[in-house]
């Protein structure tokens, strides 16, 4: 067993040594996670708040209510169901949802009277900063409508009117209260009346109520909405289980290519004559990208929890998931390395072929943003097996069951690779 680990720490001062390959185990995806991660989450892009909007009064006053908030650039809207509205803010993929209950349309044409139009905001309390610019959209675009009215004569003259009726019908303790305001009504009317084509400037006399009471247009009502735990809870939480894949990648090439080197360099056939067996030589070659492939993956968990924040579901987990990707991994790195006699062509090949495997597995594109047609085809790609494992221990929640049946997975996909690497891989030119 020694004669393995003396070849492992052999191959791995030659890969330290190796600059530019190290640039694209460790750095390149560490470069890779940060750079995806500050895009998904909005830092470089667009700052409007994604916004789940529900429409359970279904009238033509809340139909335009809702395309006008449609087009206002600080939020964007989704319109869907209450229940999906509501898992979709669990699941982090939305900020907040917005319900115009039933209703909503009638209360609207209420300037003066009666109880105002309401609104419901379930929020992800992780994003209470953003309740109150919520809040402060729907009033600036609802009182925006109403101000419209103001506009139209006739729409004035029948809230006047529906107003006046209404006071009609208040208890008499009340009435005093309101006199003022009936009397204030009746004025605008006639004024209104007799210019039909005018705007009002100033009307606030008539937006008042007794004792002093604020004027409310719209209520707007706001809770918490608790949020599903199994979502990834920030953008890095699913960039950095991809590092770790690329990192896996630049290691399974870089040995690959090393056992091309070595047996055009002659350096195979010096080991062979020393005493040594074939089977030593090539475990010293894959305990050497093994230990290389944990030690960089953990590195980059490490540096994730503590500059970005990620906070893993279960070490163990995704310790396992590491070291079963790692034997993955391990076998494609043996491979790799029958694919081609010559360095160039073992490492075009190579390459060419897991970038193949990156772009259908969510190497490149997260699985999480895939169309389903799609995340069924990349179930032929090793490296969406492994991506999914360590998403399991890290934010997917996988039970153990679960977590051990795609662990094995990768661990079949690692000993059948190897095997037939071994068996077909070549000693000398030939």
């Amino acid at each position: 067993m020694h004669k393995v680990l003396a070849l492992t720490v052999k191959d791995l001062r030659l890969m330290i040594r190796d600059k530019a390959g190290f640039f694209f185990i460790f750095f390149f995806p560490l470069l890779f996670a940060i750079f995806f991660g500050v895009i998904f989450s909005g830092e470089g892009g667009s700052s409007a708040i994604p916004i789940a909007m529900v429409d359970e009064d279904s009238s033509a006053n809340s139909a335009k209510f809702i395309a006008t908030l449609a087009a206002a650039p600080e939020i964007n809207v989704l319109q869907t169901t209450r229940a999906d509205a509501v898992d979709k803010v669990r699941r982090g993929k939305r900020a907040a949802y917005i319900v115009l209950h039933k209703g909503f349309g009638e209360a609207s044409e209420r300037m003066f009277w009666g109880d105002p139009a309401e609104v419901e905001i379930g929020l992800d309390p992780s994003r209470k900063a953003e309740a109150g610019m919520l809040q402060g959209v729907l009033t600036r675009y609802f009182m925006e409508g109403l101000t419209a009215s103001f506009t139209d004569p006739t729409q004035m003259r029948r809230h006047f009117r529906q107003s006046q009726e209404k006071i009609k019908t208040a208890p008499e303790k009340d009435k005093p209260y309101w006199t003022p305001l009936s009397s204030a009504l009746t004025q605008l009317d006639s004024f209104f009346a007799q210019s039909a084509t005018d705007s009002v400037r100033d009307s606030s006399s008539a937006q008042n109520k007794a004792k002093g009471k604020g004027w409310e247009p719209l209520k707007v009502v706001v809770s918490d909405v608790a949020v599903n735990q199994n979502g990834p809870k920030n953008p890095f939480d699913v960039t950095f289980p991809q590092a770790a894949i690329w990192a896996m990648i630049g290691c399974a090439a870089a040995f690959g290519i090393s056992l091309v080197t070595e047996r055009r360099g002659g350096t195979l056939m010096r080991l062979h004559t020393a005493p040594l067996s074939r089977w030593q030589i090539l475990a010293g070659k894959a305990v050497a990208c093994f230990i290389t492939i944990v030690t960089v993956s953990l590195a980059l968990f490490l540096f994730a929890s503590v500059i970005f924040h990620i906070r893993v579901g279960s070490i163990l987990m995704l310790l396992l998931a590491i070291i079963s990707a790692g034997i993955c991994f391990v076998g494609i790195m043996m491979l790799l390395s029958v694919m081609g006699k010559t360095e160039a062509s073992a490492g075009g090949i190579g390459w060419a072929v897991l970038l193949v495997m990156s772009m259908i597995g969510g190497g490149m594109i997260p699985l999480l943003f895939m169309p389903a047609w799609m995340q069924t085809f990349s179930s032929i790609s090793p490296v969406k097996w492994a991506i999914l494992t360590i998403e399991g221990a890290v934010w997917r929640g996988f039970s153990p069951e679960l977590m051990l049946t795609h662990c094995g997975i990768l661990v079949a996909i690692g000993l059948v690779c190897f095997i037939i690497g071994a068996r077909v891989f070549q000693w000398t030119e030939g």
